[in-house]
């Protein structure tokens, strides 16, 4: 049992608040819990939530998400929506066959495609539609985990919680500001169309959870929602799982971080360039990145191009307990991104005592902590100010030691799942108040079901 379960404690036969359990959709429309936070969100909340003792379905498409069914979990199913996968491995953008076709929302998945854009939100919001209102009143409360599509607009059955993790027109400004000519951007906005949408659902939404306080201003700013229909619940680290390991060895100049290469918001070619000045001085430097290596653009030619091939090593699909052997044995984790609405890879590698070197782009001094306190900080896009954070910590031990205990010890305190699971709970019950004002025939409706059904598992 990790650490979060021995401070929640399974509740059977209550929500964990001396309420009753409830049954709760979590919608997602890509779960893969090993490239982004939004698998990880799923997983670790669906997780919790079931720990308090509620019902928790996880409704989403590919790349299905992994949950933690078992263990006693009895609450916590996977259903499966299918999507056309026109994202999958080895085949992206594929075209499919004609007797994959099941009905026009398939052909507007298509041909999105075809015409350049991201066609995954609006199509699943449109299927979990379909299967929600086919499902009336089996569920209390619906979360959807940042789809914002048409489809979720109008009646679920339920209340409706949405989280948005940050807007994603963040990413989108970023990547147009790193375009290299009018072909790209153009492709840009194309692929980013949805972000319109998004927009325009968000500030139709009665409830909206985040994840920091940077993200709650940047819905504000970005989305036009309003401010007193967004709140702030903190996400955090699988502390059980993240944790330190004296027998794990350190492995001189090691550096670790969790990016994609070809990701301008994730800042990976500035760590590169910051790896090339700190081998002057520390020659055993290297990097490993969790994350596809991208074959040509920016990082790669950076990489070529200060000799750094044997110096840059990119590992993907490796297993939790690699993940964080990996991570206990850096010398420094560096999150060097531009912009995050929280960053899970700090807190995580915070949570393994590990030293955090990081940027003050979006959320993450509200995750990493003060600069020299918990971590070093340095700001966004500046590969200088990176090396001499590098060279500060792969130079100093004792420097190391006191960061990664102070960091340690700031995410047992501000952010773990179980923390989570109990504050997105109680913005549930807040929803479901509203709705009850607002539709008293559905909430008789619910509780009939609830009743009749004779368990909420």
């Amino acid at each position: 049992m990790t650490a979060e379960a021995m401070e929640a404690g399974p509740r059977k036969g209550s929500g964990g608040d001396g309420e009753r359990p409830l049954r709760i959709a979590l919608l997602t429309y890509k779960g893969n819990p090993f490239c982004g936070g939004q698998g990880v969100y799923v997983r670790h909340l669906s997780r919790e939530l079931a720990r308090l003792g509620h019902s928790v379905e996880v409704i989403g498409a590919q790349p299905y998400p992994v949950l933690d069914e078992g263990a006693g979990l009895d609450g916590l199913k996977l259903t499966e929506l299918p999507s056309l996968d026109l994202y999958r491995s080895p085949d992206p953008f594929r075209t499919p066959k004609r007797d994959e076709y099941r009905d026009w929302v398939d052909a507007l998945e298509v041909a999105t495609m075809w015409t350049g854009g991201f066609p995954e939100p609006v199509t699943f919001s449109l299927r979990a539609r379909r299967h929600l209102r086919a499902r009336q009143g089996e569920f209390d409360v619906v979360h959807d985990n940042q789809t914002l599509g048409y489809g979720l607009l109008g009646d679920l059955g339920a209340p409706l919680v949405t989280t948005i993790h940050h807007p994603i027109t963040v990413d989108r400004q970023l990547e147009l500001d790193a375009a290299p000519d009018w072909k790209r951007r153009a492709s840009v906005r194309r692929w980013y169309a949805f972000t319109r949408m998004q927009k325009r659902v968000a500030r139709r939404l009665p409830s909206v959870l985040t994840v920091s306080g940077t993200s709650r201003q940047e819905i504000v700013d970005h989305l036009g929602v309003r401010a007193d229909r967004i709140k702030v619940v903190h996400i955090g680290a699988d502390t059980g799982l993240f944790s330190p390991d004296p027998a794990v060895p350190e492995v001189p100049g090691r550096i670790v971080t969790t990016s994609s290469a070809d990701v301008p918001l994730k800042g990976l070619i500035h760590l590169v360039e910051a790896l090339a000045k700190v081998r002057a001085d520390h020659p055993g430097a290297h990097l490993v990145v969790v994350g596809k290596r991208a074959e040509d653009g920016p990082v790669a030619q950076a990489i070529e191009r200060h000799g750094l091939e044997g110096a840059v090593e990119f590992v993907k699909g490796i297993t939790d307990a690699e993940l964080v052997d990996l991570v206990r044995s850096a010398q420094v984790a560096c999150v060097p991104s531009l912009y995050e609405g929280f960053s899970l890879p700090a807190a995580e590698a915070m949570a393994t005592g590990t030293p955090l070197l990081a940027t003050t782009g979006g959320a993450i001094p509200e995750v990493a902590g003060p600069d020299g306190e918990t971590c070093l900080a340095v700001p966004p896009g500046d590969a200088g100010a990176l090396a001499h954070g590098l060279n500060r910590l792969l130079g100093d031990g004792e420097l190391r030691a006191r960061l990664g205990a102070a960091g340690r010890a700031r995410v047992l305190a501000k952010f773990t799942w179980a923390q989570a699971a109990k504050g997105t709970a109680d913005r549930y019950r807040e929803a479901m108040d509203r709705s009850a004002a607002t539709h008293p025939g559905r909430a008789a409706a619910t509780t009939t079901y609830s009743t009749h059904s004779g368990s909420h598992r």
